[in-house]
């Protein structure tokens, strides 16, 4: 069992964690709303993933993420509010309202992207690890991927270029047991995430991703192998989606009890009891931070809804760069 951090830092996981949580099921109220449109992907139940990994990256760092990417955002510090504007396309959204739920961009904090496209952000990757190689920087990329993505041919292609090149790229395969709704088994001979990665020489663990700390630590290890042995290296986090792969999926593909079993032993539950069990943690704690994230959660959605739509005679500005003086 991984050992405890102190108090301070416990409480700091399970506080981002439970943004998180509030965020995305506002998010779901929001779009049942008709308040928030186009496509939405949830991340309940994954949030120990995010929160987890983002202990272990340095603000230099590079980030990709999926179309399932809000934890991933708000675990490296985007604005909740600048978040909410966007999934409300709204002109103080981070993207000015064109990306929306799926393309969360923030160059800042060097967030470079959700991104639609199963597999995506992979190749992305790559080309961000290059560069970071070929400018003699210390930072590192990291990038995030469902189990789905390990079908596509870009994920064989950059774990191949990301070894043959030495490049300092932490790849983060957040298996969550379903590709959509194709559970794993079924579409996959090999189940074994690991034992994929053999022929491409490179260093690849799994861990728990429903126990944050455990996530925490395997991250921060690899992510310092990576940044000073100017390598890659593969993480596997086995979790689980509490609600559907999207707001319109019927979710016929399994049982009640199967998501229920999942709940039982979340990333949220499981840091609560152990934090209590250790007397690190009181009841009155998890209700402090519980409210201060709907708190924050109302204000990013008042925010939003004060926002403002692009002017029409701006909607095709960033078609062409803009010359700069």
């Amino acid at each position: 069992m991984t050992l405890l951090p102190t108090r301070e830092h416990a409480l700091h996981l399970l506080s981002e964690m439970l943004r998180i949580r509030c965020f995305e099921d506002r998010c779901a109220e929001l779009y049942s709303a008709g308040k928030i449109r186009g496509f939405l992907h949830l991340y309940n139940g994954e949030e120990g993933v995010a929160v987890g990994v983002m202990q272990a990256l340095r603000p230099e760092d590079d980030i990709a993420g999926t179309y399932r990417e809000h934890g991933h955002a708000i675990a490296r510090g985007i604005p909740m509010r600048s978040l909410m504007a966007e999934l409300y396309g709204k002109l103080e959204g981070c993207c000015r309202g064109r990306g929306g739920s799926m393309h969360i961009f923030d160059r800042e904090r060097r967030f470079f992207g959700g991104n639609a496209i199963v597999g995506g952000g992979l190749p992305l990757a790559v080309g961000l690890g290059l560069g970071e190689r070929l400018m003699g920087r210390d930072a590192i990329a990291a990038c995030f991927f469902g189990e789905g993505a390990v079908a596509e041919g870009e994920f064989h292609e950059s774990m191949n270029l990301a070894s043959l090149w030495h490049l300092p790229v932490l790849f983060i395969c957040e298996n969550n047991q379903y590709a959509m709704g194709t559970a794993w088994s079924r579409s996959e001979a090999e189940t074994d995430l690991i034992a994929k990665l053999c022929g491409y020489h490179m260093r690849a663990e799994s861990v728990d991703g429903m126990d944050v700390l455990a996530v925490e630590d395997r991250a921060r290890e690899l992510a310092e192998y990576v940044r000073h042995q100017r390598m890659p290296a593969f993480l596997e986090a086995r979790t689980y989606r509490f609600r559907a792969h999207s707001m319109y999926d019927p979710q016929l593909y399994r049982s009640k009890a199967e998501v229920e079993d999942w709940e039982n032993k979340g990333p949220l539950i499981g840091l609560t009891q152990r934090l209590k069990a250790e007397n690190l943690m009181a009841e009155e704690d998890f209700i402090r931070l519980q409210r201060m994230a709907n708190e924050e959660v109302d204000d990013a959605v008042s925010f939003a809804e004060q926002g403002s739509l692009e002017r029409v005679e701006e909607l095709t500005r960033f078609t062409y760069a803009e010359q700069t003086a």
